[in-house]
């Protein structure tokens, strides 16, 4: 489980194909405190840590997850926000988040403000997911609030720390981002779909 505040943002390091999978090599400041068989949400894809270096971790994504996901868009350079699971004994900053993306999403307006930054992103609602106005959703990892929201998209507003400590500040207009909707709000939308 996962809370959506990123602990800090790693660096693709190296990419390699094995079949339908994909090992992803990442340096980041916490790389070196990880173990092997941890959770550790990548672009708020929860992977498991495989092999460990000095400053680097690898994980490994299955077809399933590259489907779902905007992983299999990941380059060498790329930036990639981390955070690794909640301690039972913390306080839940964000929400809470499972690190199962539901979908993804295509950004369509990035707007910079005097101080802050609007994006606004579209997705597919034919797969029933849903957001509301002033709650919460996981985009890319981060826990962010919803503003203006529709049937097939919602709006974010950034703050400064959140955009220099993010890869939000990569995020264009027609990336790819991951979304992983509230859990009470799925459970909700569940229920009220049975007769």
């Amino acid at each position: 489980m996962f809370t959506g505040i990123i602990e800090t943002l790693g660096t693709v390091q190296n990419i390699q194909k094995e079949g339908d999978n994909i090992h992803f090599t990442i340096a980041s400041t916490i790389s070196n405190e990880l173990k092997i068989d941890q959770s550790v949400a990548h672009n708020g894809v929860c992977l498991t840590v495989v092999k460990l270096d000095e400053h680097t971790h690898t994980v490994t994504a299955i077809d399933e997850t590259l489907q779902k996901t905007n992983l299999g868009h990941l380059v060498v350079g790329a930036k990639v926000n981390l955070e690794r699971c909640m301690q039972m004994n913390a306080r839940l900053d964000g929400h809470i988040v499972q690190g199962h993306v539901d979908q993804t999403a295509t950004c369509v307006l990035v707007n910079e403000l005097d101080g802050s930054w609007e994006y606004r992103f579209k997705y597919d609602a034919s797969k029933g997911n849903v957001t509301v106005e002033k709650g919460s959703a996981c985009v890319n990892g981060i826990s962010l609030t919803v503003v203006n929201s529709a049937d097939d998209g919602f709006s974010v507003f950034i703050i400064p720390y959140t955009h220099e400590h993010t890869n939000l500040q990569d995020v264009k207009v027609g990336d790819t981002v991951n979304l992983e909707f509230d859990i009470i709000g799925k459970y909700v939308a569940r229920l009220m779909g049975r007769n």
